[in-house]
């Protein structure tokens, strides 16, 4: 499905010239698992040493990958690992089938790889409730572990994909006592985005040396203000695996380094937009951001019940600066509020201030504003010092049109 869809107009230019992680290789294979004609398995191969970290989705029907995953983090490093992700069949919902299958490819990949099977962290995304015929993926293992390459990480970007419209990167370098620090990710997700952990599919490389229980501390902190607080459709998925890999090769130990954590907020963050930017149907990219809420808890809440709502959604996408829907979503978002202390900006236009529209208010201004690609509401609650910030996009036919034949 992927590959016939249009590339989204908020999309980047081009994949990213990613730097390349000593300790991490990759490869990709179309192994047919659902799609036909593009590669649909990727791997990556860790270096002995290497400590993963991640954070996964708390939903009550998460995946037999999300679980295996789960239980392996934080074990003994020592050894080489692998990450194996498929797309086109999540594996969820399907009983002992889907933890047959985990079973059955992850000692597949151990021996192909030369790693304990603990050491083999599986992800799959795609349709939910068929069982995966994982068979399609272990006959192409050995493929994979034979074609791996330390530069192969934009193939692994797009073979990762589903309703995608283009493969998502994001890198960067950080100087550390005059010793470089290398950062690489990659992500896919397009719809099912409301995430409650992480989101979607997700990997960071890293050269960096760090302890596994300092890299989980700063992955779980980092991921709140990024992919914890990003949205597409209110949906949380089954499957959302977010996972980073230090392979300490740098020889430069990050642990409580600022500049380090930096850079990984800034992957992060990079990444977590670019999945906006690529919701389904997406036209328009939104900052939505809350202050003056009684606490920072209360103004995540309002911002996501704004961002999170059809009929702002829509209004965005029909160019439409109705601020009313917003006073409806604080309105109804079940955190304190008051309605005579409200106050509402689309862009640098004031719209609302003290509960009533703004005398300076400008409708044409404001209309000029929503004809942008890249939007921001504001949006003051003049109840405390609370403020949060979300990113969404706006809501067209274009996801009804692509949910409407997702299993098609």
């Amino acid at each position: 499905m992927a590959a016939s869809l249009p590339v989204s107009p908020l999309a980047p230019a081009a994949f990213p010239d990613l730097p390349v992680i000593n300790g991490v290789r990759f490869s990709s294979v179309a192994a047919g698992v659902k799609y036909t004609g593009r590669d649909d398995v990727m791997l990556a191969q860790l270096d002995p040493g290497t400590v993963i970290a991640g954070v996964f989705t708390r939903s009550a029907t998460r995946s037999a990958p999300v679980l295996d995953c789960q239980a392996k983090l934080g074990g003994a490093s020592e050894a080489g690992a692998a990450i194996l992700v498929n797309a086109g069949n999540s594996n969820a919902f399907t009983g002992r089938n889907g933890t047959d299958a985990v079973a059955a490819i992850t000692q597949a990949a151990a021996q192909a790889c030369g790693v304990p099977e603990t050491r083999v962290f599986t992800s799959s995304t795609g349709v939910i409730g068929e069982p995966l015929p994982h068979e399609r993926i272990t006959t192409c293992l050995n493929t994979l572990a034979g074609s791996l390459s330390p530069d192969a990480i934009s193939s692994a970007a797009k073979a990762i994909m589903t309703t995608d419209t283009f493969s998502k990167g994001a890198g960067a370098t950080v100087d550390i006592g005059g010793r470089p620090v290398q950062i690489a990710g990659i992500a896919k997700g397009s719809g099912m985005i409301a995430p409650d952990m992480a989101t979607m599919l997700v990997y960071i490389f890293t050269d960096a040396s760090i302890s596994q229980s300092e890299l989980q501390s700063l992955l779980s902190r980092q991921n709140e203000v990024t992919f914890n607080s990003i949205t597409v459709d209110s949906d949380t998925s089954t499957s959302d695996t977010l996972l980073v890999a230090a392979t300490g090769t740098s020889g430069v130990d990050v642990t409580g380094n600022t500049d380090f954590a930096d850079a990984l907020h800034k992957v992060m963050l990079d990444l977590a937009h670019q999945v906006v930017r690529d919701g389904e149907g997406a036209t328009k990219f939104v900052e939505i951001t809350v202050s003056g809420a009684e606490n920072d808890k209360d103004a995540r809440v309002h911002a996501l019940s704004i961002a999170n709502s059809p009929l702002v959604k829509t209004a965005i996408a029909g160019e439409d600066p109705n601020w009313g829907r917003v006073v409806m979503a604080v309105g109804k978002s079940g955190a304190a509020a008051d309605r005579d202390l409200l106050s509402i900006r689309f862009g640098d236009v004031i719209v609302a201030e003290n509960g009533w529209v703004s005398p300076d208010y400008d409708e044409a201004k404001a209309a000029a504003h929503m004809k942008n690609q890249d939007l921001s509401i504001s949006v003051d609650i003049g109840l405390g010092s609370g403020t949060a910030t979300v990113w969404t996009c706006d809501l067209t036919h274009g996801y009804i049109d692509i949910n409407a034949d997702y299993r098609s």
